[in-house]
């Protein structure tokens, strides 16, 4: 029997989680959540300087995600018999290369010139960064080491943006892009040092061995990942949790203001940022055993939130549904992730990479759609209503993770 690559590596594995690695994943992480945001905390500066009204500016944030959502299955499906690290360490170079043409941008078009490459970038990154942690973990560790590099989110989210907007108030707009940038490049050196090299997913087998389809095989990789038993109603749940989600928290401001709490709205936010931290600290002690219990828990957590904000906006609710929503959320990103890299290494390494692709592009089409149902719904029906679908595909989410119970989000013990 011919010795693999990743049978090599899996016998060098570390017995203790390679903490430097994966934190440095975790800053990739930071990075392009930081760069998707940013541009929100900076309309204002940005407006000002480019000449350009806020809806316009504010399609920075569109591109980005357009960029996203159109290459992440086509690069992913391309790129599959290429190295992970040298593979992510170029896209973080794009990466560095979009910001800095961002901050250095001299009118609109190449602003967006920037963001769309930027969200290129993105789309080949997470579809390499949760199976780089997967891959790096010691043998039962995947869930944790994806929890860990995850953390990336919640950190730019309470803390990266608010920092990069003080950066753009006091300094501009420029500097806050430029200060990514070079955070950019120090994570380019942290993961050229601390990342080992893991080998090319499309010669890698799952552990029951399966050999890959030929070349002339009739199904394409996705048509051959969304057939894996398990990967489609991983990917449902995505997209509805996605959108719910995205539908409240978008517009998340005018609710607040509405509920008489417009100037305690970062005190909330951070009060959801944090319940945000504690799910992820809780969920990757506990993914790699319980992923079907925690991810039941998040959604019923997340609906009886977003209930709880459509049926009234008495203050001491909407605090308590703000934690609430956080324990419910933060650890999503990680379950997601553990669950779609597990259910396609039922078939091997490659189904693996292509079903995080499918749910970076699903995750970014459902922040897309979940802004514009939001928008709509707040100009037509009011600011509370946008709580009410929040709830609607909360329950629908736990439907379907209730329903898929046989190969999705399976627990330790209904493995062995």
């Amino acid at each position: 029997m011919t010795t693999t690559s990743s049978d090599t590596h899996s016998r060098t594995r570390p017995v203790g989680l390679p903490w430097s690695a994966l934190l440095a994943l975790g800053t990739a992480v930071f990075i392009t959540s930081l760069t998707e945001t940013l541009p929100a905390g900076v309309l204002p500066e940005m407006s000002a300087s480019l000449d350009t009204s806020s809806g316009a500016t504010g399609q920075a944030v569109t591109v980005y995600a357009a960029g996203t959502a159109l290459t992440a299955i086509p690069l992913a499906t391309a790129t599959a018999s290429v190295p992970r690290k040298p593979l992510l360490l170029g896209a973080m170079a794009v990466f560095l290369v979009a910001n800095t043409l961002t901050a250095a941008a001299p009118g609109y078009v190449v602003l967006l010139t920037g963001r769309f490459l930027a969200g290129i970038a993105a789309g080949l990154a997470w579809a390499i960064l949760a199976g780089c942690a997967r891959r790096i973990a010691p043998a039962g560790l995947e869930g944790r080491a994806i929890a860990v590099a995850m953390t990336g989110i919640p950190v730019a989210l309470s803390l990266g943006v608010p920092a990069g907007t003080l950066i753009g108030e006091q300094v501009g707009w420029r500097a806050a892009f430029g200060a990514v940038s070079l955070v950019t490049l120090a994570a380019i050196g942290w993961i050229g040092v601390s990342v080992p090299g893991v080998g090319q997913p499309a010669v890698e087998r799952a552990g029951n061995h399966r050999p890959e389809p030929a070349p002339g095989s009739a199904k394409s990789p996705l048509r051959q990942t969304l057939a894996v038993p398990g990967v489609a109603p991983i990917m449902v749940t995505v997209a509805t949790f996605v959108l719910g989600h995205t539908i409240i928290y978008a517009y998340i401001a005018p609710y607040l203001q509405h509920a008489g709490l417009g100037s305690a709205t970062d005190a909330v936010l951070l009060a959801f940022g944090a319940a945000c931290l504690v799910s992820i600290w809780y969920v990757g002690r506990h993914v790699d055993r319980r992923p079907r219990t925690l991810m039941v828990t998040g959604a019923v957590l997340f609906t009886l939130a977003t209930a709880g904000l459509a049926v009234t906006t008495a203050h001491a609710i909407v605090w308590v549904g703000a934690v609430l929503w956080g324990l419910g959320w933060g650890g999503a990103p990680t379950l997601l992730q553990t669950a779609a890299g597990q259910a396609g290494m039922r078939h091997s390494s490659a189904a693996a990479d292509t079903a995080q692709a499918v749910l970076v592009t699903l995750w970014n089409a459902a922040m897309a759609l979940g802004g514009i149902i939001g928008g709509l719904l707040l100009q037509k029906s009011g600011v509370t209503v946008v709580a009410v679908p929040a709830a609607a595909l909360g329950a629908v989410s736990l439907l379907i993770v209730a329903g898929a119970r046989q190969h999705a989000f399976r627990n330790a013990q209904a493995t062995r």
